[in-house]
């Protein structure tokens, strides 16, 4: 009996603190208005996870060629084998000499190697995530942003076979996961069963919620994959199809001809991706603009509705405890704003509290970023993810491509915020990089345009290996700023690690955990010369990034408090600015010159300070005014002491 008891108490206690987090859900319910973003959101720090390259915990449900058939190249070559996680990123697969030899999806020859790498995996899945669930929480993260789990044959799961069931491959037996999805209506939700990788998912959002961590999914309803259920229907049935109106189709295949007329539309032209038909037609001629309408067919909206309900409310039963607190938006600007209006209506019906985010990115690239007022008037989204804030702060404190002044960085992060509520601009994911932009590291290393010409096939100058030690200093710089700042900071999961890598494909190299042992970055992906570069685990690095967020959860002031930038002419011209509420105040500064300078704090002579990251030394005040001796390259952030 005792020995049962002992079995028991983990998940007794697991229970007990599932049920504390319903009720913590259940109050925060009451007090968050359907226009306004969840009151959790802007006391998070997120954590972004891809995982396929997170971790392998279990090497019996490994991808096979029969589980990625149907992802680009659109063709699964012989020899193809799951690659080694300690591999150096650069060495070329044994059986990529075999790729050359056959055609794309697009009828070209894949000879890059960010062509062929497309095919690697390594088999990351949920029993890796469930094995670093204390890590994670040891960082002291609490919030995670998953990349799209749904059932897909990439690596990156944005082409969905489906979009009701989580990846065969992320689960633990993916040969019965088939056998149960091929079993359902795929378009009627009485006949969905719960998968092995669906319950396992389940155990993971457990597991998050009993350490108070949140978790959001991401979906993109603009598209979906060329084996998505729907579509292999189209395909096969032509003009007599039931799902023929779903997507964008120009023109079908006439039989009576030895012609395939079919011709579609898929996202940003490609073919592996048919796009879903709104009832408006995006013009994205001269680039992305904002627009009206909704989903053409209402079969299609609804099964997007029902897939929602699914991870909102697992077990179906009315209390949305056990499902997902959140969900991110794929490709958001280019699905129309009558459809999230109604997705939003959907989503917090279920869930008051859910948390909606967009990715709101490009009107024109390279050079223009869209303006995301219209997603954040209350009806539509919480938040976005903030490209413009790491942008701006990117090119002050990395000097890329141009130098700019604190007087430019802080007029540019007033007109960030200008025509955004409060509440959604404390609620912003401040994003420094993630699955489809260069490592952060590997970012600052590049002094060049954000996001332009960062695949060293696009630009053969653009470096590849370890970031140096200057860099390293940057990135404290910009991390102290992104801590101390309105907004939610955001981690893709790597960087705390200190990984480098340039553009996808290289910004998704498989995660360098302690207890591996990784073979040296040896190869250069266009056969030039390079340094040779250890792979390792960064423990500074890592403990930078803790040091950053206990800081931040210990001082509410930073999460919750006004901001006020203090007029560079009263700091010696540098970038400062207060955090205060009605006790409180922090104030930042941050000493971007390559010699140390001092910082004056007018109007002191009440208070005392203390510096919250370093041992500091203090001058006399003088006149009322205090002076801090700031080293080069280096910030301070100052906490009050009222005397």
């Amino acid at each position: 009996m005792i020995y049962r008891l002992i079995i028991a108490l983990p998940s007794l206690l697991l229970l007990i603190a599932c049920k504390e987090e319903h009720a913590r859900q259940i109050e925060e319910m009451q007090t968050t208005s359907v226009s306004m973003p969840p009151q959790w959101s802007e006391g998070v720090i997120w954590y972004e996870i891809g995982v396929e390259r997170f971790r392998n915990g279990d090497t019996s449900n490994d991808p096979t060629p029969e589980t990625i058939e149907g992802s680009y190249p659109g063709f699964v070559p012989a020899g193809w084998k799951i690659t080694p996680w300690t591999q150096d990123w650069y060495e070329e697969d044994g059986y990529f000499k075999n790729i050359e030899q056959q055609k794309d999806v697009n009828g070209n020859t894949p000879k890059k190697f960010v062509d062929k790498v497309q095919l690697r995996r390594y088999g990351g899945d949920l029993q890796g995530v469930l094995d670093k669930v204390d890590y994670i929480d040891s960082l002291g993260v609490s919030a995670i942003y998953f990349r799209p789990l749904n059932d897909a044959p990439s690596l990156h799961k944005y082409d969905a076979r489906n979009w009701r069931h989580i990846d065969v491959n992320f689960g633990p037996n993916p040969e019965l996961d088939m056998k149960t999805i091929a079993a359902e209506t795929p378009d009627d939700p009485s006949t969905w069963k719960m998968t092995e990788a669906d319950k396992m998912f389940v155990r993971v959002l457990k597991e998050f919620h009993a350490r108070h961590i949140k978790v959001i999914l991401d979906y993109s309803w603009n598209h979906t994959g060329s084996t998505f259920w729907a579509w292999k229907d189209v395909l096969q049935n032509q003009t007599r199809s039931n799902y023929k109106d779903w997507y964008w189709i120009k023109e079908f295949d006439d039989i009576a001809t030895p012609k395939n007329e079919f011709v579609y539309h898929g996202w940003s032209d490609v073919p592996s991706l048919p796009e879903i038909r709104e009832t408006e037609k995006q013009d994205l001629s001269d680039g992305v603009t904002i627009f009206e309408g909704n989903i053409y067919k209402e079969e299609a909206k609804n099964h997007i509705f029902n897939v929602t309900l699914r991870w909102l409310d697992p077990n179906g039963d009315g209390d949305p405890s056990d499902g997902v607190d959140g969900y991110r938006l794929d490709v958001a600007a280019e699905t129309p704003l009558g459809f999230w209006r109604d997705f939003r209506k959907h989503v917090r019906k279920i869930n008051p509290n859910v948390y909606l985010i967009g990715e709101i990115w490009w009107e024109k690239w390279p050079d223009k970023l869209l303006d995301p007022s219209p997603y954040l008037n209350g009806d539509v989204f919480d938040a976005v993810m903030n490209y413009r804030w790491y942008r701006v702060v990117r090119n002050f404190f990395n000097e890329s491509p141009n130098k700019i002044s604190p007087y430019q960085l802080i007029d540019s992060l007033n007109r960030i915020k200008a025509n955004i509520g409060k509440g959604n601009n404390y609620a912003m994911m401040n994003y420094t990089g993630g699955f489809d932009t260069p490592r952060i590291l590997t970012s600052l290393f590049n002094k060049n345009v954000y996001k332009y010409q960062c695949k060293v096939h696009e630009n053969p100058e653009y470096k590849v290996h370890k970031p140096d030690a200057a860099t390293h200093q940057t990135l404290k710089l910009l991390l102290t700023q992104q801590y101390t700042y309105i907004g939610a900071p955001h981690i893709y999961a790597g960087d705390e690690m200190g990984m480098w890598g340039a553009d996808d494909p290289s910004c998704r190299k498989p995660l360098i955990w302690k207890d591996f042992s990784f073979e040296d970055e040896r190869a250069h992906p266009l056969n030039a010369q390079k340094p040779i570069d250890k792979v390792q685990f960064n423990e500074e690095h890592f403990l930078f990034y803790q040091k950053l967020i206990a800081l931040r959860k210990a001082n509410p002031v930073l999460t919750q408090g006004d901001l006020e930038f203090i007029d560079p002419e009263q700091t010696g011209g540098l970038f400062a600015y207060r955090r205060f509420d009605g006790e409180n105040e922090i104030v930042v500064a941050f000493n971007h010159k390559h010699e140390p300078k001092k910082l004056v704090l007018n109007n002191t002579k009440n208070n005392t300070y203390e510096n919250l990251m370093e041992d500091l030394e203090f001058e006399e005040k003088e006149n009322g005014n205090l002076m801090v001796e700031i080293p080069a390259r280096d910030a301070v952030i100052l906490r009050k002491i009222a005397l």
